[in-house]
């Protein structure tokens, strides 16, 4: 499982402690979570490197010179060990308390997907102008890769785990911060199962989501709907 974060000092402690009694409890152990740091100036790095010294199931990446999510969170699903892979965001929207339920799932799945829109899930009080954002990029998926879009309910999801074998091989090419539509559209998906869940408010700190990255966003649907295409003709 892989854990993408920057400048979450306030949270990364409660949130790890969170992670490993969900998995240890759903594991018995057998797991592996990356925690990957961009240079926080905040010391959240210093803190997961901490924690690591007494979780042997521990480990962290500090990048340097580098940055986004999506590259973090693909270039580390390559040096796990794991014949599943994860990433759940560090900031408790997705709570870790999903994650044993998930990973019964995935038994019988190719891909699980923790979602707001199943009919258990919810938004919770997730902030309305972040509401907008969201169904704006979704609508704008669906319009540029339909079949991408149409075939999970939040292709958008920050929190999903999947058979290593999907992606083996395959070259993935995320940008920004959305990397679940890069393996459903580039993947060999086949089962996919949902799991609602309701949103959670960020205990603290802000959203590190930039302008950027929805210009990134847009590019990255562009070069999906390109190559569905040529697959096609």
């Amino acid at each position: 499982m892989v854990v993408p974060k920057y400048n979450e000092a306030t949270n990364i402690e409660p949130f790890l402690a969170a992670v490993r009694a969900c998995l240890d409890a759903g594991t018995a152990g057998g797991y592996e979570v990356i925690v990957v740091d961009d240079e926080s100036p905040d010391g959240t790095g210093e803190l997961a490197t901490r924690i690591s010294a007494d979780w042997p199931n521990l480990r962290v990446v500090r990048r340097a010179g580098e940055g986004g999510v999506a590259s973090a969170v693909v270039r580390d699903w390559q040096t796990a060990r794991g014949d599943v892979l994860a990433t759940i965001n560090a900031d408790f929207q997705y709570p870790p308390s999903i994650l044993p339920e998930m990973l019964r799932k995935i038994d019988n799945a190719d891909l699980v997907v923790a979602t707001r829109y199943a009919a258990e899930g919810s938004v919770g009080r997730f902030p309305v102008h972040r509401q907008f954002l969201s169904a704006c990029a979704r609508h704008v998926g669906v319009l540029l890769a339909p079949r991408v879009f149409r075939g999970v309910s939040d292709p958008l999801s920050g929190c999903y785990m999947f058979r290593r074998r999907a992606i083996e091989d395959i070259e993935l090419r995320p940008a920004g911060f959305k990397t679940l539509i890069e393996v459903l559209a580039r993947g060999r998906v086949g089962n996919v199962v949902e799991h609602g869940y309701t949103m959670q408010a960020r205990r603290s700190g802000r959203s590190h989501v930039r302008l950027r990255d929805w210009f990134e966003y847009l590019g990255q649907l562009g070069r999906i709907r390109s190559e569905l295409q040529r697959r096609r003709s």
